[in-house]
Formats: C-alpha cells, structure tokens, sequence
C-alpha cells in the first residue's frame, strides 16, 4: 500500500451501521484514508451531516424525490451532488477512487459492486447478498481485472487473518462462528409467537434491522456460508457453523494437519472495516481491547436446524447451485420487510422461504440477466402469497 498517498475511498451505503462505522475508522486515520464518494437510498438528513462533516468530492441519493433538497443544503461547498440509483453505479468507476465500501443492503449491492469491479476497484465487500446471489459472476469479474475483494464480515474477515501466509497449505474446513441469535434457546412453539422488537435485540453485535433480524432466524449465518464458498474457494461439506455465545472468536480455520488457527477479538465491526481498508497493513486505533481474564468461558455448539431451518435452506441452495441462493435472497428480503411491517410472524418467514425454493424457475448457468430476473420474479411470487 502506497503509505504516501491518502487512500480513496467511496462508501455505498454511507448512512447505515457498516457506512457509519466506516467513517469513524476514516476519523481514527485521517492521515490515510479520504473520503472521495458517499451514498444512501433515502436518509437524506443524516446524508447531508456525513457531506458536510467530510467534504467528499461527490454525494449520491438514491431516492431521486430528495435531490433538490440535497443539492440545496450542499450549494454553499463545492461538492458535486448526484441522484438515482444509475448515479450510484456510475460513481464508483471515478478515476481518483481507491477502494469502494459495498455496505448498501440486499441486492441493490449487486450492480454498483461490478461496476466497481470493472473500473479495477479494490473491493471491500459488507454486502454479503452480492455474492450470495451471484458469487461465480463476480469471482470471475474479479479475476479478469485483477481486483481484490476484501471481506468486511467479522466472520470472513477472521479467516481472511487466519489464512494471512498459508497460501500454499491445505485447507480441510472453515468454522464459522455463530452468536445463536436471541432465540438459542426457545422452544418452537415461542419461536411462533416472538415479536420484532425482540428479534431487533441481538444480543452482542449493534447492527442495522435486516441483518439482525436475519442473525435471529440464522438466514444471516447461511448467507456467510455461501459468501465462505465464494471467498475461500471451499466446498460446502468443507464449511463449518458452530454456535459461540460469546461471540470473542470470530471464525476458525482448520488445516490438514489438524491443526486450528482462530482470530479473537471485541465484537466491533470497526476492526474488520480497518483491516480491509489498509490491508495488508494493520493500523494503531484507539477501540476497545480483548481483556481475556475477564472473559470467563468460551463455549461452543451445534446449531439446530430444525429450530432454524434457514441455515438448512441456504446449504441446499449452495448444493443446488445456480439461480437457487438468489432465489432465498430475494424470498427472504421480502419476508424480512413483511415481518418488519407485523405483516407476517418470525416462523412463517422460513415457511415462505422454502416454498419459493420449490416453486422457482430453477437455472443451472444464470446470467447477470437470469439474475435481476429471478430476483423480480421470486418478489413478485413471495409479495403475492403474503
């Protein structure tokens, strides 16, 4: 990394935990890094604050209706103001960008991110449904403009620091950790009745509504699965979930020999952010420290997969291959925005799930097309039966 330049960096998704979290890292190395592009979809307010306080060189809003409101709270700077979704695909191909932050929820992540891709950004990938949905697409995209993509999941990250001068040794699995959510230990029956609020509260991490509600139906920790598949280049049967409360480890690797390497920190997404923005460097910070005495016990089990069958779903649809994982993506953000909205219950959103998986229109060899048009087609279907 050229230590001489300032580091550019665009954040799609500005506004939300991962976007946020970013620009606290940027505070604790202004030295290094320089925001060069921010976006959000619609919180236009906390936009304009981001705009003001950084000084970016462009500023996009999703939400084409809130345009003028933004441009007039910036004409007094000189930052070039942008809106709609096109604007936010087009702005991650400018010149001076370094690396581009895919922090944008769900598979809205997906085109800004091969765009990217194809102007020879570096990558450093939170949307995890970008390679849910279509990970052999942009592995090869990756590979054909030499562009790293760098995990930002605490999860991926952990393997990624564990496999930092194993190049060329054996890999025999990946253990993802899992917090087990707030529901570990309930029943089936008062899984029926939970509400969202206690499904908001995830018990170790301080992440935005879709992903927490997805860690407390585990459909988070099938997504890191196929993500993992992508990533690493392992085979399903080579990745592991086990579920750590205390969520200290955050992932595992296990090598040939036996032997397990495992990287332990604060649950801080903030750690993971920094490490790939300046890797293969590892910056001082001020955040908060592992005191191991303190700790007391790590512990360790399996998941049940009956209680939640979406890590299930997710290791079919890695096996199915295909359009199958975007088809439980876009089952699954539907689900989650009724289930947000009281409009269906915690349970019925697996139900729903595993119906669009045996009503999609499966294809073996998808294109970017096949894609955008499972992902209508499944919204459309899951939107019709709620």
């Amino acid at each position: 990394m050229n230590t001489n330049k300032k580091r550019q960096i665009a954040i799609l998704g500005s506004t939300g935990s991962i976007g946020t979290q970013t620009l606290q890292v940027v505070e604790e190395h202004p030295e290094r890094f320089e925001v060069y592009a921010i976006t959000a979809n619609k919180r236009v307010d906390e936009l304009i604050a981001q705009a003001r306080k950084f000084s970016p060189e462009a500023v996009v809003i999703g939400d084409e209706t809130k345009y003028e409101q933004l441009k007039e709270a910036l004409a007094d700077l000189p930052i070039k103001v942008y809106a709609g979704y096109e604007s936010i695909c087009q702005i991650v191909q400018s010149g001076p960008i370094d690396i581009v932050v895919t922090a944008m929820v769900g598979f809205s992540g997906l085109r800004p991110t091969i765009e990217a891709i194809k102007a020879g950004k570096a990558i450093a990938l939170a949307n995890k449904e970008t390679l849910v949905v279509a990970g052999e697409l942009i592995n090869e995209l990756a590979i054909k403009h030499k562009v790293p993509i760098l995990p930002v999941d605490s999860e991926h990250s952990a393997i990624f620091q564990c496999l930092a001068g194993e190049t060329h040794n054996q890999i025999e699995k990946l253990i993802l950790t899992a917090s087990g959510g707030p529901f570990r230990n309930y029943t089936k029956e008062q899984l029926e009745h939970v509400t969202k609020e206690q499904a908001l509260k995830h018990p170790n991490w301080s992440m935005g509504a879709k992903i927490t509600i997805d860690s407390a139906s585990m459909m988070n920790k099938g997504f890191e699965v196929i993500e993992a598949k992508w990533l690493f280049g392992v085979k399903a049967e080579e990745i592991e979930v086990v579920v750590h409360p205390q969520s200290v480890i955050h992932s595992m690797v296990q090598f040939a020999d036996g032997a397990v390497k495992a990287q332990l920190g604060t649950p801080d997404m903030r750690l993971p952010i920094m490490y790939a923005l300046s890797y293969p460097e590892r910056l001082p910070s001020s955040f908060g420290r592992l005191d191991l005495g303190t700790l007391g016990e790590l512990t360790f089990e399996k998941p049940d997969l009956e209680l939640f069958p979406n890590l299930r779903y997710a290791y079919e649809a890695l096996a199915m291959g295909g359009n199958m994982p975007c088809v439980i993506n876009a089952a699954n953000e539907v689900c989650v925005a009724a289930f947000l909205a009281d409009r269906i219950g915690f349970t019925e959103m697996s139900r729903l799930i595993e119906r669009a998986m045996q009503s999609a229109d499966y294809k073996l060899k998808p294109t970017l097309e096949d894609y955008i048009e499972t992902d209508a087609e499944i919204r459309k279907m899951v939107s019709s039966w709620i």
